[in-house]
């Protein structure tokens, strides 16, 4: 069988820039990326229908469905039975014509995943060992980490169209700065990143990708406002307003774990006391579980670690799991606390559907059923009824898809 080219790039860009585009010209391509946008969004179709749903010829769709053909972006799935009359064919976009890679830095690790143009999650390789640090050395090694795994999927470079970073902390995914790591020059650090590897490369801040990933999915149930809670090391929250993302002014919405919740004096990472970070998240959980290793107690935990300052959260779930008391009682206590939080935002967005993702996620009812009991005592009976909550279904995959989905949406709506 022969094999077919990969496309030329430029082409497949070209069809989604309005560059040096008017008259015919710009009305085939808006035509085009209408047929392209509709086959997305709704799955394959006949001529007929393409005709009938967006209000164009038969001879016109037809038209362009063969140059769609050509520049092998979407294919001849064959004939259907209809209702009488001849077989149609019926069209599909093409899952191989292009793809994009996510990439979801954590703490201690990476995930990183390949999407077609289906936006079938092909590939995906999870917990790559990484410390992500504010540092040249972190940052040398995130490259090095995303050149290797550019050379094992051993694709064409040109059907590479986008690659999603996921950071935490403050990105600005318009203009593609990070203020919280590898800030070490003036320009964007998604051009330094897409200049090293020559793919076009967006940053987005992890709680709101991991957000976005669970929200297309189709696991939302038809949710149009849902807040997405990513209980990790730190707390951050994405939320969903009308089905698309909220931002806010300059990017910076989310910053859930950084309100003045408590009066204490312990110094949050962002430089202010009292943060709910610093009683609620993976962070203020190892602390307070050393702490407890310290004063004599004991835990499963610590069975195959000497030093308590070797302890990491998936030690820590890991030991729930197996019925530890003491890690059990202590997700009961951060359960609580992050509770009475949430309670507040239901109260402030009245969402649909709240749902709770990131690494603690996988305690499962361990932290789920404290946070629902604190829902139920802070906020307002009235209001908290409309929200369900639940556990994060895509777990670790949630940053990776939609790390992947938002490249695909900037490369598609340039």
């Amino acid at each position: 069988m022969k094999k077919t080219p990969s496309p030329p790039k430029h082409r497949i860009f070209e069809l989604f820039s309005n560059d040096n585009a008017s008259g015919v010209a710009y009305k085939n391509k808006f035509l085009k990326r209408s047929i392209l946008s509709h086959l997305d969004l709704h799955g394959d179709f006949t001529i007929t229908e393409l005709s009938r749903e967006l209000n164009t010829s038969v001879p016109k769709i037809t038209s362009l469905v063969n140059e769609l053909i050509e520049d092998r972006l979407i294919r001849d799935n064959g004939k259907f039975d209809s209702t009488g009359g001849r077989r149609a064919s019926i069209y599909g976009l093409v899952a191989d014509a292009c793809f994009f890679i996510g990439i979801d830095v954590k703490k201690y690790y990476i995930n990183v995943g390949l999407l077609d143009f289906r936006k079938h999650l092909i590939n995906l390789k999870e917990k790559i060992p990484y410390r992500l640090e504010n540092t040249q050395e972190s940052f040398q090694q995130l490259l090095e980490l995303i050149r290797q795994y550019l050379q094992e999927l051993a694709l064409p470079k040109n059907k590479i169209l986008g690659m999603g970073i996921n950071l935490s902390g403050r990105i600005n995914q318009t203009t593609g700065y990070s203020y919280s790591y590898f800030h070490f020059q003036e320009e964007p650090l998604a051009q330094t990143i897409q200049r090293e590897f020559g793919i076009p490369t967006f940053l987005e801040n992890d709680s709101r990708a991991m957000a976005y990933g669970e929200f297309c999915s189709g696991e939302v149930a038809g949710a149009r406002h849902v807040l997405f809670v990513n209980m990790d090391y730190g707390i951050g929250l994405g939320i969903l307003v009308d089905g698309k993302l909220y931002y806010g002014k300059s990017g910076f919405s989310g910053e859930f774990g950084h309100i003045p919740f408590f009066d204490n004096e312990i110094l949050c990472h962002c430089g202010k006391k009292g943060c709910l970070e610093t009683e609620a998240s993976g962070q203020s959980l190892l602390r307070k579980f050393r702490e407890k290793i310290k004063q004599g107690f004991t835990s499963s935990a610590m069975k195959k670690k000497k030093d308590p300052a070797e302890i990491t959260l998936l030690d820590i779930i890991a030991a729930a799991h197996q019925e530890d008391m003491l890690c059990i009682e202590m997700l009961a206590d951060l359960g609580e606390k992050i509770g009475k939080g949430l309670a507040m935002l239901i109260n402030v967005f009245n969402p649909e559907l709240l749902i709770i993702g990131g690494t603690l996620s996988a305690t499962g009812d361990y932290l789920r059923l404290p946070v629902k009991s604190a829902i139920n005592k802070y906020s307002l009976s009235l209001v908290n009824s409309d929200t369900q909550l639940r556990i994060s279904r895509l777990g670790e995959k949630a940053g990776v898809i939609g790390a992947c989905l938002i490249a695909r949406d900037k490369v598609l709506s340039l």
